[in-house]
């Protein structure tokens, strides 16, 4: 392996366990764009005056999705857009609103959680779990607002029942009744920690002071010893938490493993590793003084949250999220650096000259199970980023997409790959249609294989985060000269 290799694959890791969840996927996301010059604005705010040609800005919407953008100094209303798309949620298990639960009479406590998105949940079972998410909690100065909490250390176990106790040839369970963590013994309470104690009294002294509360106290919906480590985490006392939005996550790190550290194996592949691909390919094609010195469009990536189930939210790829940051920037002055208006079609011109890559993991062949794959399409880890086409449109890939990536990736040197589904299986689908359909926008879907997909733990080629990220700083570099030489009107 490289020594480049090994460090895209190294800082991948970082990023990687540093986000469990989508809130602190785009807090580390922010933190490496902030480092490279980026500069944050607002929805909510006006823009005009503020981007300017040659800028580099992000904003953010819910703390969980995120875009980020740069502007050509030679950029002029109505010009085109290099555009990528990824995801920054994974399948996982949310703490319910009450989820104070006992079993056995009262001797485990238990937490009760909710699926989200379409997870292998048997891989969930006998695994150091713990908590991490968002809670928001009262300010000094009376406000509501947001903390990000990740508890490091393992608090929750989905454990199995013994072989000895019902034999099956196929794990089966109730995802209602049977995965539900156990946090605890009743019986230890004798042995609370301090602080554990503390949060149970004052959580009571909070419910006994108040005159009128329209939901239940959180001390009767969760468990005090969860409230008081959330807390903990979040640095305020216990009845400054007024609710949160937590999942679990695996507490064992990602690694570098194989024979010869050719493989990943980590949680929230799917999608992490494109999301930080995307970010890290911006980063770099900007990291020269003169970068967007010739350049007449518009880089941005937008990462966005809820894919994993259907990405019709605020904040899913089928928000008004895209739209709405494509056309504030459409009618950038380049004179004034204003919001104007120089034509009334500047917006509809910007989507014809655009190009949208749908960036989501695909499958690498699996050894154990080969006949699962076309025979002419069998991507292979480390082999380069894959190129996802459908016939039905479930992935958004045609013909001048397909050309325009070779372009991109021979200027970049590196290899790709192509993929489609057999004809008797079913196929997955990603943010491509649904945003070329929205947008009437050129896309392509494209992905690093992987194996396990939606797995707790999820296996990578190495050297493919290198190899995406090059693409993509690439296709950031050489979309705007490249486009007016692939026409298909």
């Amino acid at each position: 392996m490289s020594s480049t290799s090994r460090k895209y694959a190294l800082d991948f890791l970082s990023f990687v366990n540093a986000s469990p969840t989508p809130f602190h996927a785009v807090e580390s996301a922010k933190q490496r764009l902030v480092k490279a010059g980026f500069c944050e604005i607002k929805e909510r705010d006006s823009w005009a005056g503020t981007i300017k040609t040659g800028g580099r800005y992000f904003l953010t919407r819910n703390g969980s999705s995120i875009v980020a953008f740069t502007v050509g100094k030679k950029w002029k209303p109505g010009n085109g857009m290099a555009l990528l798309g990824a995801h920054t949620d994974s399948p996982a298990l949310r703490i319910k609103p009450v989820s104070k639960k006992f079993g056995e009479n009262g001797s485990y406590l238990q937490v009760g959680v909710e699926t989200y998105g379409g997870g292998l949940w048997h891989t969930w079972f006998d695994r150091d779990l713990s908590i991490a998410g968002r809670a928001m909690v009262r300010g000094p100065d009376g406000q509501t607002i947001p903390k990000l909490i990740k508890v490091d250390s393992p608090i929750l176990r989905i454990p199995t029942l013994a072989i000895h106790l019902e034999r099956q040839d196929n794990f089966q369970f109730n995802k209602e009744t049977q995965l539900f963590p156990i946090a605890g013994l009743a019986a230890a309470a004798l042995n609370k920690k301090p602080e554990e104690t503390k949060a149970t009294e004052e959580a009571k002294d909070v419910e006994g002071a108040s005159e009128f509360e329209p939901l239940a106290a959180m001390s009767e919906r969760h468990h005090a010893p969860v409230i008081a480590r959330i807390a903990k985490e979040a640095g305020v006392s216990v009845e400054d938490v007024v609710d949160f939005e937590v999942i679990l996550y695996d507490t064992q790190d990602a690694a570098l493993g194989g024979l010869n550290d050719e493989f990943i194996f980590s949680a929230r592949l799917d999608n992490l590793m494109m999301s930080y691909c995307a970010t890290e390919g911006i980063i770099e094609s900007v990291s020269s003084e003169s970068a967007l010195e010739d350049d007449t469009g518009v880089r941005l990536i937008s990462l966005f949250d809820h894919e994993e189930i259907g990405s019709m939210t605020a904040q899913g790829a089928d928000s008004n999220l895209l739209p709405a940051v494509i056309r504030r920037l459409s009618v950038l002055s380049a004179d004034s650096s204003l919001e104007s208006s120089p034509s009334s079609s500047a917006y509809e011109e910007t989507l014809v000259k655009s190009m949208l890559w749908s960036c989501d993991q695909a499958h690498a062949v699996h050894p154990n199970y080969p006949a699962k794959y076309e025979s002419s399409h069998r991507p292979e880890m480390n082999k380069g980023t894959v190129i996802k086409v459908n016939a039905n449109s479930r992935y958004a890939t045609n013909s001048p997409g397909i050309v325009m990536t070779q372009e991109v990736a021979k200027l970049a040197g590196v290899p790709l790959q192509l993929f489609v589904v057999r004809n008797d299986s079913s196929c997955g689908s990603t943010i491509g249609p649904m945003l070329s359909a929205k947008l009437g926008m050129r896309t392509v879907d494209m992905g690093n294989c992987q194996l396990s997909m939606h797995s707790i733990r999820e296996t990578g080629g190495t050297h493919d985060v290198e190899n995406a990220v090059k693409l993509f700083k690439s296709y950031f570099e050489n979309f705007s000269h490249l486009e007016p030489k692939i026409l298909v009107d």
